[in-house]
C-alpha cells in the first residue's frame, strides 16, 4: 500500500511538473505585459522618468512639483490593462491593448478665466492657478477606457517595443483629448 501511495505521489508531482510551462519571456505580448506592468509597480526606471519629468516643471514649485509627482504615482498604480490581441509578422509585431486610467483631460483643457488670478499689477499668480489644477486632478474620479496599439521589432532575436508616440503617452497619462 506504501508504494502504491509513493508511486501515486510521485506521478502527481511529474505531472504537475510537466503541465507547469515556463513563460515565454520574448515574446511581444509578454514585453507589452512588462511594460505595462512597470506603471503599476512604480518600477525605478519609470520614477526615475517621472522625476526628470518634474524636475523639468520650471513653472512649479517645489510643493507643487511633489503635489505631481504624488498624483502619478497614484496615477500608476490605478492604472489597469487587458491585452486583447497579438499579431506577428515576420520581425515586426503588434499588441493591442485596452488600458483603463483616470481621465485628467478634462482638468488638462479646462478653460479657465484667468482674470480670477490676475494681479493687480497686470501680471497673473501662476502658483495660485496650479494649485488649482492640482486640486483639480485630485478630485477626478472618473476614469476613461483607451485602446492601444504598441508596435515591436525583432532585434538580434529580441522582442523590442518601438518608443510609443505622443498620443500613447498621453492616453497613459489620462491627458489624451479626444
Amino acid at each position: 500500500m506504501k508504494k502504491i501511495f509513493t508511486l501515486l505521489f510521485v506521478s502527481v508531482i511529474i505531472l504537475t511538473g510537466c503541465s507547469m510551462k515556463k513563460e515565454n519571456k520574448n515574446t511581444p505580448t509578454y514585453k507589452v505585459k512588462e511594460y505595462m506592468d512597470s506603471y503599476s509597480k512604480l518600477d525605478d526606471n519609470l520614477l526615475d522618468d517621472l522625476n526628470d519629468l518634474v524636475k523639468d516643471m520650471k513653472s512649479y514649485s517645489s510643493s507643487q512639483k511633489e503635489r505631481y509627482k504624488e498624483l502619478m504615482k497614484k496615477h500608476y498604480k490605478d492604472l489597469t490593462y487587458d491585452i486583447k490581441s497579438e499579431k506577428i509578422d515576420g520581425d515586426e509585431a503588434t499588441v493591442e491593448v485596452e488600458i483603463e486610467v483616470y481621465d485628467y483631460s478634462k482638468v488638462m483643457n479646462e478653460n479657465v478665466d484667468m482674470k480670477e488670478y490676475q494681479l493687480d499689477d497686470g501680471s497673473y499668480d501662476t502658483d495660485a492657478y496650479y494649485d488649482y489644477q492640482l486640486d483639480q486632478l485630485e478630485k477626478v474620479k472618473n476614469k476613461v477606457k483607451y485602446t492601444i496599439v504598441f508596435s515591436l521589432n525583432k532585434v538580434d532575436g529580441e522582442w523590442t517595443i518601438i518608443e510609443p508616440s505622443e498620443i500613447v503617452k498621453q492616453k497613459i497619462h489620462g491627458i489624451y483629448a479626444k
